[in-house]
């Protein structure tokens, strides 16, 4: 799971493995599987940083 903002302030947990795609227009757009959209402060660049950190927390623990 990744915390990112919202555009409001407010921290909020998203399942990084539910996420299909992250645009900027010019607001970063998160779009889950689920077909729900996020808008959050973070860049597209910030964002896929926090997915590969939780990528590699996960797959470094089973080693």
């Amino acid at each position: 799971m990744i915390e990112v903002t919202r555009l409001n302030g407010n921290k909020m947990t998203v399942n990084a493995e539910l996420i299909e795609r992250v645009e900027e227009l010019p607001d970063t757009v998160i779009t889950l599987t689920t077909g729900n959209k996020i808008i959050v402060k973070e860049s597209r660049q910030e964002v896929k940083n926090l997915v590969i950190l939780y990528k590699k927390e996960i797959f470094c623990r089973d080693l």
